[in-house]
């Protein structure tokens, strides 16, 4: 398993392809791929059970991206884990390619097209209650964005995966704060947020959501009987500095100059990093 600072570096080196994407694109969602980057970054290298060989094999784990909006971040994680070739994202959101603005399952890998929001969560409880039916092993998780949380479908979902207590269903927040017109607690408040999937029946657990360690231990904890939500606390725009908690990067493409000083910024703490471990 690789350590918290090799995923540390990692991801210095992921942020800035999933910028390259979106300025070649001259489209993508900026700031959630940022902020739920850290998130892939675990999953994707400590905890599903998934490679690019068993992608077909029934026990795999399944991992949904409900959040699809941020695609851009899965595409540099998946292809850095040799789920398809780097130089095949040069092709983002061009015509003809699969490489679009969402998931798709016509590229290897990928478990469900999303983006209509709200769909990721009742998806993965059909693939979790599947299993318990099976009595298969395997384990399924979603990513969920917290704007998304205002659509109805994610509740009665909440609601039927308590009732039939499924302990192999993981979401995860990225509880980045921000949605794309302004503050998630003005636009539709859904605080207090721990508290409503506790009275849901599920096991919360609030971490710090660029905290690799902590990240590990909250997804991997076992949670009998209920299904888990992770609350990942995290930073819309995480790693570069003029894009931290501005809400106009949500959808935001940068400039050639701001993808020069986002760059710059990235490379100079990934140098400092090395530095620290020599």
């Amino acid at each position: 398993m690789l350590s918290d600072q090799a995923l540390l570096l990692k991801s210095f080196a992921l942020r800035r392809r999933m910028l390259q994407l979106i300025h070649a694109a001259g489209a993508g969602h900026t700031g959630g791929g940022l902020s739920c980057l850290d998130i892939l970054n675990v999953l994707y290298n400590r905890i599903l059970r998934i490679t690019p060989e068993t992608t077909e094999d029934p026990l795999r784990d399944r991992y949904v991206q409900s959040k699809g909006h941020c695609v851009e971040a899965l595409y540099a994680v998946m292809s850095d884990r040799g789920y398809f070739p780097d130089a095949a994202l040069d092709t983002v959101c061009h015509y003809k390619s699969y490489y679009v603005g969402h998931p798709t399952r016509k590229i290897k890998g990928m478990e469900m097209n999303t983006g209509a929001l709200g769909h990721g969560l009742p998806i993965c409880l059909g693939m979790a209650l599947a299993a318990k039916q099976d009595a298969a092993a395997y384990r399924v998780y979603t990513l969920l964005g917290d704007g998304e949380l205002a659509e109805g479908s994610n509740w009665e979902a909440a609601m039927a995966a308590s009732h039939y207590k499924l302990d192999n269903l993981v979401a995860i927040l990225d509880h980045n704060t921000l949605q794309i017109t302004g503050h998630t607690k003005d636009v539709m408040s859904n605080e207090p947020l721990a508290d409503k999937w506790l009275a849901f029946g599920w096991e919360v657990r609030p971490v710090n959501g660029h905290d690799y360690a902590a990240l590990t231990t909250a997804i991997t904890t076992p949670h009998p009987g209920k299904p888990l939500l992770v609350i990942a606390n995290t930073v819309k725009g995480k790693g570069v500095s003029f894009m931290e908690n501005v809400g106009k990067w949500h959808h935001g493409v940068p400039s050639d100059a701001e993808l020069a000083q986002a760059i710059t910024e990235l490379d100079t703490a990934a140098a400092k990093l090395q530095e620290t471990l020599q």
